[in-house]
């Protein structure tokens, strides 16, 4: 399973999806990781840094979209003023 977690001022947003159902091409499970690309490559544009996180391993930041990886943080960037 993979998932998508998106940080907001609400908590989190996550999409989820099977990889296995990914390659058997599910079409539930293809909607759901096009869906966690497009948002991840919104995200990207609009300054959001991206983290790969799995157990056991350190956090890598990542800068393209990983639909092998178990979870992606993505952190908005952070405005002041």
């Amino acid at each position: 399973m993979g998932m998508l977690r998106v940080m907001s001022r609400r908590g989190d947003d996550r999409i989820i999806w099977d990889a296995q159902k990914v390659e058997a091409q599910d079409s539930e499970a293809v909607a759901a990781i096009r869906e966690a690309e497009r948002i991840f490559t919104d995200e990207r544009k609009k300054g959001a840094t991206a983290f790969k996180v799995e157990p056991g391993k350190t956090v890598e930041r990542i800068d393209k979209f990983d639909r092998t990886a178990e979870q992606i943080v993505l952190v908005p960037r952070v405005v002041g003023g």
